[in-house]
């Protein structure tokens, strides 16, 4: 579409160590072949996550293969972003689903409470208690 913008494209790279993720990243920049879309959908579905992880955003090839030489370089992107929890609705979910990061994970857990806080009152139960001990909606 003429003037829409720009599609954002992530890069998830990962490897065992920290040096293993720098050298996946400096061999994912030297790589010129295939679409953006194409690279970032196998390295998101078909690579093996390991510990060491970071994720390249970027509109085209050079944008990308910039925060590849960061990551190559052991240090962020400038305006590197925070990290954000998406809750997806719902799907493939368990009981407790969660509970082992709200245990785990004070921001999370605070995160989360904030969420129930606001949320609760228009569900008239306790989104906790839905989601750890599976409460009939």
């Amino acid at each position: 579409v003429q003037g829409a913008d720009p599609v954002l494209v992530p890069w998830v790279v990962s490897g065992r160590s920290a040096e293993a993720l720098r050298a996946q990243a400096a061999n994912l920049a030297a790589f010129e072949g295939g679409s953006l879309l194409d690279i970032g959908y196998s390295l998101a579905s078909t690579r093996t996550v390991f510990e060491h992880r970071a994720v390249v955003i970027g509109a085209d090839r050079a944008e990308l293969v910039a925060g590849l030489e960061s990551v190559r370089g052991g240090r962020p992107v400038a305006g590197a972003a925070g990290t954000a929890l998406l809750f997806t609705g719902q799907g493939c979910q368990r009981v407790g689903m969660g509970r082992e990061l709200y245990e785990a994970f004070p921001v999370f857990a605070e995160a989360f409470d904030a969420a129930c806080g606001y949320l609760d009152g228009y569900l008239g139960r306790s989104l906790k208690d839905v989601v750890f001990e599976g409460d009939p909606v």
